[in-house]
């Protein structure tokens, strides 16, 4: 019996995603991995499965060695053939709809990747998705899935992921020195804003409610200009805002747990297939 380590097909579709971008960085993206674990991944790929370097890197650019040349045509070809196996097997009995709920905090950051998977594993699921603040979510009983944010010990269904809630502004900028405080957040229902205004309110810091939106791009689109800061989950800050804290005079704030939800009326084989892929997906 052959004493090789199996390649696993997450590892390769990262690897041919780094190929096709140039990148870590966005491969990360493309993946909807944080570039951390894409770095990671790729570490256990060249030292624990193949023992070979596969990367030759440049800066920010890399290359593939000639090793990895050799890898990328397997890699495609048997994610290639990954992907009919799936849809040969599991199409058949996989058809129907689902309903999700979710804030559009995190339609940006997880869904792309989750809702890609799915559809190659189940293309003839259609799947409606629901932006909604958490609050409103939680009142809706039309959804067969509900991702929500809850604190810490008010867990409420399947626990996905535990974050800390961070202020951030653009770098560049210092709407924090402002008196009182610009604050850019979503609507008065959003846990997040509620956390923040307590925890100002708790230092008698002075702030004002500047932008509202019930989107983040909008959000984050006011703070890279740097008319306001925010507070949102560590993972949403991208790359050209930086993270603030004591030092500026800001309180800290609660962990968020990401929770789901599943309407026990609307339990089948097809929800419970993308339950299992949302779980994957927040992983990361």
């Amino acid at each position: 019996m052959s004493s090789y380590v199996g390649i696993d097909t997450e590892l390769l579709r990262t690897f041919v995603a780094i190929a096709d971008t140039g990148g870590f960085t966005r491969a990360a993206e493309a993946v909807n991995r944080t570039q951390s674990a894409v770095s990671m991944q790729m570490k256990r790929l060249e030292e624990e499965v193949l023992e070979r370097a596969l990367f030759e890197r440049d800066g920010r650019q890399v290359r593939l060695t000639p090793e990895g040349q050799v890898l990328l045509g397997y890699a495609r070809r048997i994610l290639k053939l990954h992907g009919e196996v799936l849809t040969t097997l599991r199409e058949p009995h996989m058809v129907g709809s689902v309903r999700i709920g979710t804030p559009d905090d995190y339609v940006m950051r997880f869904l792309p990747g989750i809702l890609s998977r799915f559809a190659q594993a189940y293309p003839l699921v259609q799947v409606e998705v629901h932006c909604d603040s958490s609050f409103q979510l939680l009142q809706r009983s039309d959804l067969d899935l509900s991702i929500i944010t809850r604190e810490p010990g008010k867990e409420i269904g399947q626990l996905l992921r535990q974050e800390h809630v961070v202020w951030a502004e653009a770098i560049g900028f210092a709407p924090h020195e402002q008196n009182p405080l610009p604050l850019a957040m979503f609507n008065a229902d959003c846990f997040c804003r509620s956390w923040a205004c307590n925890a100002l309110d708790s230092l008698e810091r002075p702030y004002r409610i500047a932008y509202t939106s019930p989107s983040l791009s909008a959000i984050m689109a006011v703070v890279s200009a740097g008319l306001a800061i925010t507070a949102q989950l560590q993972s949403l800050i991208p790359p050209d805002m930086r993270i603030l804290g004591e030092a500026e005079g800001l309180p800290g704030m609660p962990m968020a747990s990401i929770v789901l939800l599943r309407n026990p009326h609307s339990q089948n084989p097809v929800t419970e297939c993308l339950a299992e892929h949302i779980a994957e997906g927040f992983k990361l």
